[in-house]
């Protein structure tokens, strides 16, 4: 895992106790106390912008059974696309994406971008861009909030997921994903239908167009004891 030393790197901490007591029989998104057991991730930026970016923070827990992810974010400008299908809604909303992949090719890597609905676009694709609009992530449950400063968002991922998909590596008997953190950040422009669109990432793609679908836009999610 050499090449994986050189990367963006983040810690899932192991929950410390009973995680489906605390979710309670009808399972649903921790109460918030818990996500103290989790290590803050705050390194988001604007790639292709000089300018400050709005706060983007995503935890991560694990437990043997469940990968637990939590995004908050601030956006004072929340923009809430229209549309007759889940893909038209997503695509013209704010919203938060992870990507995880089988490698460092990309072939094939999977997304999810969520947005402050909790709609879902979920897809399987192949550097470069060959997606597969039909795919869905098993097991995927999402909790989103609007708030008074923006939007948080909760999710679980069955871990079994990651095995089935190739997408859980190990290194020294511990499991990791390679993985991406995004934000579509959009505001309303002039104009009843006009909207800006800017992006964030925790890690910078490079390249001099926005573009998140590329090897260099991924890090490592470790899972710690």
């Amino acid at each position: 895992m050499d090449k994986e030393k050189e990367k963006k790197a983040y810690c899932i901490r192991r929950f410390e106790g009973c995680m489906a007591l605390e979710r309670g029989l009808e399972g649903g998104p921790l109460p918030s106390e818990n996500w103290g057991q989790a290590d803050k991730l705050s390194d988001f930026s604007f790639p292709w912008l000089a300018r400050e970016e709005p706060s983007t923070i995503f935890r991560a827990l694990w437990d043997d059974d469940l990968f637990y992810f939590r995004f908050e974010v601030t956006d004072p400008d929340v923009v809430l696309g229209a549309g007759e299908n889940t893909m038209e809604k997503v695509i013209g909303s704010d919203r938060v994406e992870i990507f995880f992949t089988t490698g460092d090719k990309l072939n094939p890597y999977y997304g999810l971008e969520m947005d402050p609905r909790g709609e879902v676009l979920a897809y399987e694709t192949r550097y470069p861009r060959q997606f597969n609009w039909e795919w869905t992530c098993p097991g995927l449950e999402v909790w989103p909030q609007l708030t008074e400063d923006g939007y948080d968002l909760e999710g679980v991922i069955p871990l079994e997921t990651f095995r089935k998909l190739d997408c859980l590596h190990q290194q020294a008997g511990k499991p990791y994903l390679k993985a991406g953190l995004f934000r579509a950040e959009f505001s309303h422009g002039v104009g009843d239908d006009a909207v800006i669109e800017d992006w964030i990432s925790w890690i910078d793609p490079g390249g001099e167009v926005p573009d998140f679908h590329v090897p260099s836009a991924f890090g490592i999610l470790s899972f710690e004891e």
